[in-house]
């Protein structure tokens, strides 16, 4: 334990970035990629002193043993790098609307096509899927060609994300008459994107049609496509709705018993919808109806629980499965690490990672991973590099999955050059980033309001096969209207159109709002008429939903208290003004301290600043001065004196 606990020794940082990856390409240095130039570097305020300090501190970046997420279309002998070049061209050329231009610009190109050219140009553009749809429709013209599976899935996929599910239907059934297909997979595809709309009816009718096909109902197909439509409904938070279908098969089949992978994926809903009491009780049932659980059971038990913040009761379901014979592993223990990690913890997460090195099964490279992602939610950076360390000496080799840990919290602590330099790296090293490092490269530089790296990083991102999503497209949105920006603002929401993305209906409710605001109400006319050519949702997320809730909630509570303290009703407009100036500030003084008493818990648990504490401290005098600041300003009329 000691060896372990050590790495919890906090040194001075003189800078973050240098800490992690300075020396990343002293022991090798594969050529970059040529694909495009890495970022210049953010000129740096270190002195080289401070730079030789931060070098001791780096493990060196090993070169990255898994394959890029697009192969380099040159090592395919079918196609060629110009064909590949031009149809990237067209698909992005703003001037070509998905069609018949489109269409037209593809002919005259001359290319010779295939269907490894047309996988790559599938998965390249996955987040377009107007453009991909019109590509689909002028290769199912061109002589002798046929869709492979993957290229047809792709189809489906891209039109359930434009939410055009009667095109997709019609491809479907296309197909089943040309005894083609579909396979499983398709409607696979196809339930995960009505339930990703909240289309709950149409996902049953999809399962229900694909249960009845030969080729599916006479195989296990049928049941794991039932197991999918319950997994994505839990995913997309319609738990309750995955539940009472379940019942409703019970009902219909008395014989048939669900498995204990079906029980999982539900518990696992419950969890992700942070429902604990319907969690509990279906754990509870599954005990009575001697369901046999797996380790994939515990390690849902384990990490639901530690989602809620309750990670002792997780702990303690390590000796309930000891008993039942089922012996924990990294599955089981990930989870603890990672939430004792991210409630700074670090000591007690170590404590639990020595434990797993005892077992047989040992940590995997997901424990060290989470090991990093706590150190970098706690703020402890040379922590972290110290686990980057440890896991290298153990023989596992960083993933963008470990790095991304330190992208985040550059992100969120807004380190731009930090994060840049560790970009650089990684590039020089031969990684090739994700579509998440760019989000969180993005995010952070959308944070500081530094538009030039912004479209820079774009630009890259796009060069190195990562189309730009709605994720990505939504942030540079928001930072243009935050820069009123206003013009650019709607070209880039006229491109996701374009593209097939329906946008966020909170990002056009913003957009909208802002052009009236300032007097253009030419673009917000534009603006709503591009909104209304798509099919879209006109509800806002449910968090937002929630937080007003409890706000309205919070606030209702801290009137009541101020009514019971005061013995005096909240006023109404009218009674502003027929009440004495005395009798409104006694209860404008109670309803400060009702409030002061609401906050100051919170306070308390959280601020470990005993300066801070002091200057939270609240008299009888300062509610007093408090209350008389509340009614200054419009309140300031009322009273005539």
């Amino acid at each position: 334990m000691s060896s372990l606990s050590s790495f919890h020794t906090r040194r001075p940082i003189l800078s973050l970035t240098l800490h992690l990856l300075r020396r990343i390409t002293t022991t090798t240095n594969p050529k970059p990629n040529p694909t495009s130039r890495p970022l210049r570097r953010l000129s740096s305020n270190q002195t080289p002193r401070q730079n030789r300090l931060n070098n001791r501190l780096l493990p060196p970046l090993p070169n990255p043993t898994f394959d890029p997420p697009h192969k380099n279309p040159n090592s395919d002998p079918n196609f060629s790098q110009t064909d590949y070049n031009t149809i990237s061209g067209l698909l992005t050329d703003s001037s070509l609307p998905p069609g018949p231009a489109l269409e037209a610009a593809l002919d005259r190109a001359g290319i010779e096509l295939g269907p490894s050219l047309l996988e790559e140009i599938f998965a390249r553009f996955d987040s377009s899927p107007k453009v991909l749809f019109t590509l689909f429709l002028w290769a199912g013209k061109q002589p002798g060609y046929q869709f492979s599976v993957g290229v047809f899935n792709s189809t489906i996929n891209a039109l359930g994300k434009m939410r055009e599910f009667d095109l997709a239907w019609s491809l479907i059934f296309k197909r089943i008459k040309s005894d083609q297909g579909p396979y499983e997979f398709t409607f696979a595809i196809l339930i995960r994107r009505y339930a990703r709309a909240g289309l709950v009816l149409p996902a049953i009718r999809a399962y229900e049609y694909a249960s009845k096909l030969d080729s599916i109902c006479s195989s296990d197909m049928e049941m794991k496509l039932f197991e999918i439509l319950l997994d994505s409904f839990c995913k997309e938070g319609s738990v309750r709705v995955a539940s009472e279908y379940l019942e409703e098969r019970v009902k219909l089949h008395p014989s048939w018993v669900p498995s204990t992978k079906v029980y999982n994926i539900l518990l696992n809903g419950w969890f992700r919808s942070r429902k604990l009491k319907q969690a509990e009780r279906l754990w509870i049932r599954m005990q009575q109806e001697n369901v046999k659980t797996s380790v994939v059971t515990y390690g849902t038990l384990v990490e639901g629980y530690c989602r809620m913040g309750r990670v002792e009761t997780a702990m303690e379901l390590l000796s309930d499965m000891r008993k039942e014979g089922i012996e924990p592993n990294a599955i089981v223990y990930n989870p603890i690490i990672y939430a004792l990690g991210e409630a700074g913890k670090l000591k007690e997460a170590l404590g639990m990672m020595e434990r797993l090195m005892v077992l047989e099964s040992g940590p995997t490279l997901s424990t060290y991973n989470s090991l990093v992602k706590g150190f970098c939610n706690a703020g402890d950076l040379v922590g972290a590099s110290k686990i980057l360390k440890m896991m290298i000496s153990k023989g596992f080799v960083p993933t963008l999955t470990t790095y991304n840990c330190f992208f985040r919290y550059f992100a969120k602590a807004g380190k731009i050059e930090e994060g840049l330099n560790l970009y650089t790296k990684l590039i020089e090293s031969g990684h090739v980033p994700d579509c998440f490092t760019y989000h969180l490269l993005v995010k952070m530089l959308c944070k500081q309001e530094r538009l030039g790296l912004v479209l820079q990083v774009m630009k890259e991102m796009r060069a190195r096969g990562c189309d730009l999503d709605l994720v990505t497209c939504t942030m540079l949105i928001h930072l243009l209207l935050k820069m009123q920006k206003f013009d650019e603002a709607c070209a880039e929401f006229e491109d996701l159109i374009r593209r097939g993305i329906v946008p966020q209906y909170l990002t056009y409710e913003k957009m909208s709002d802002e052009l009236k605001k300032q007097g253009l109400g030419k673009l917000a006319r534009k603006l709503c008429d591009m909104m209304a050519s798509v099919p879209h949702s006109t509800k806002l997320p449910n968090t937002y939903g929630r937080k007003e809730a409890i706000s309205r909630e919070r606030e209702a509570s801290i009137l009541r208290k101020a009514q019971v303290m005061t013995g005096i009703d909240a006023p109404d407009e009218v009674a502003k003004y027929t009440w004495s100036k005395r009798r409104y500030i006694a209860w404008k003084e109670n309803l400060y301290i009702a409030k002061k008493a609401q906050v100051m818990p919170g306070i308390f648990r959280t601020c470990k600043n005993p300066r801070k504490l002091v200057r939270c401290r609240s008299t009888r005098e300062n509610a007093v001065s408090g209350a008389n600041l509340l009614i200054i300003g419009q309140e300031k009329s009322c009273w005539e004196v």
